[in-house]
């Protein structure tokens, strides 16, 4: 095998990887399909391996080119953070990704991160529970407050501050006016969530809530769950501070008890070096009590 490869035959390959269809891939890569279909055959030939099969049925990965699309994908996005930190530095300003999981806040670390590093300006970004690792890996942004994550392949989990989760319930619900809710006290009521982030419910639910749980409806970002439970579909269990972040006078929060609590972490890429970065992760971790909305 060639000691490198060519990253933009990768970027080809991964386009017509993914759409299955060279007529497609060429149109997103803005290409004429003869071309691709040259730079896909060169690629096969400097791998010395079958990456797909076509025939009259249409386009299918072979077993060495569903390997290549996972690893090409790394090596893509690894370029792109390449390229992105070097333009660092042909700017006098410095610029810095920080994602932000709703009822968190990095406030005061940008503040004493820009004291320290005057020369670099720091961008927010709004990160949700289903793009909060997939932002750090692919480089999108440079560190991360997420919330309940452990022993992510790739990337350091830096516990912050662990926080209570309250249920969110419709308002006027009869278990509304409670002083706390139990994993018991909720068994006949519906979860609207993944029912990972609350084992303790899933073990004490009814068959029937367990079985509408998994397939119930898909609500990724936190205004969704609260739409869901405003039409009184079930409840939620969130932390205290994204709750305190989020009022609204169609829905009831109430403390839980007997869950396990909500774990805040920073969370960036491992074994890649950021001296820029890890200036921000140090003040992030000094001011851990400023972590939290409310």
């Amino acid at each position: 095998m060639p000691a490198d490869l060519d990253l933009r035959k990768l970027r080809y390959f991964v386009a017509v990887a993914e759409e299955l269809n060279f007529g497609r891939a060429a149109d997103r890569l803005h290409i004429a399909q003869p071309v691709l279909s040259r730079q896909i055959r060169a690629l096969e030939d400097d791998l010395q391996i079958a990456l797909l099969v076509r025939d009259s049925h249409g386009t299918t990965l072979t077993d060495a080119g569903a390997q290549l699309l996972v690893d090409a994908r790394i090596v893509l996005d690894d370029a792109s953070l390449i390229r992105r930190r070097l333009a660092r530095f042909q700017h006098s300003d410095l610029e810095l990704l920080v994602g932000v999981m709703p009822g968190l806040l990095a406030t005061r670390a940008i503040s004493d991160f820009q004291d320290a590093v005057p020369g670099c300006r720091v961008n927010v970004i709004r990160l949700g529970w289903n793009n909060q690792v997939e932002s750090v890996r692919s480089g999108a942004v440079d560190v991360a407050y997420a919330r309940d994550l452990t022993g992510v392949p790739g990337l350091v989990v830096r516990e912050l501050v662990q926080e209570p989760r309250d249920i969110v319930l419709p308002s006027g619900h009869p278990l509304a006016t409670r002083s706390s809710l139990t994993p018991a006290d909720l068994r006949d009521e519906l979860l609207l969530q993944d029912t990972a982030v609350a084992p303790e419910w899933l073990a004490e639910a009814s068959a029937s809530r367990r079985r509408d749980a998994a397939g119930g409806p898909a609500a990724d970002t936190v205004e969704e769950k609260l739409e869901l439970v405003a039409a009184g579909r079930g409840f939620i269990i969130l932390p205290r501070s994204t709750t305190a972040a989020y009022r609204r006078p169609d829905v009831t929060v109430v403390p839980s008890a007997g869950f396990s609590p909500s774990r805040v972490c920073l969370l960036w890429r491992d074994g890649d070096p950021d001296p820029v970065r890890d200036r921000f992760i140090a003040a992030a971790i000094a001011q851990t009590e400023n972590a939290l909305a409310g």
